[in-house]
């Protein structure tokens, strides 16, 4: 099974320019934790990830006014991403390593296309492999998540 075949493809995205709070308004209107970074809203190079969780640990506990303050100021980059023609069990690897539960999908030219869930992996995976992946994802780590 390939990530194009169980990702959702209705994403919402910002770029580096948008404010926190409007990356916050989004993701509150859209029912997500985690916009992809893109170079332009037509194009959509993907350049990174903001996730409710960066927000608040890196601008909001800093002191950073989200206002004011960019996506770009506390964006993930380098993005952890996937490519769409890409198996479903190599993104579950990288979701287990990186301890994360969603990940960008992007094109052959590196363009964003959909993001992969832990929940889109529940739904429509084996549950061998969904099960495996909560365990690893949930299990504490070095990484500090």
């Amino acid at each position: 099974m390939q990530n194009r075949e169980i990702m959702s493809t209705h994403i919402v995205d910002c770029t580096p320019e948008t404010s926190l709070e409007a990356a916050a308004k989004l993701m509150a209107d859209s029912g997500c934790g985690a916009l992809p970074v893109v170079d332009h809203l037509h194009q959509r190079r993907l350049l990174g990830i903001i996730t409710d969780r960066d927000i608040i640990t890196r601008a909001v506990a800093n002191g950073f006014d989200p206002v004011t303050a960019t996506v770009g100021s506390c964006m993930s980059a380098p993005v952890v991403a996937v490519r769409d023609r890409d198996d479903v069990e190599q993104a579950c690897r990288l979701l287990e390593v990186h301890q994360i539960r969603r990940i960008p999908v992007v094109d052959g030219s590196g363009y964003c296309c959909g993001m992969l869930a832990q929940a889109d992996i529940a739904r429509y995976a084996p549950a061998r492999l969904t099960a495996h992946l909560v365990k690893e994802v949930s299990t504490p780590s070095s990484l500090g998540r």
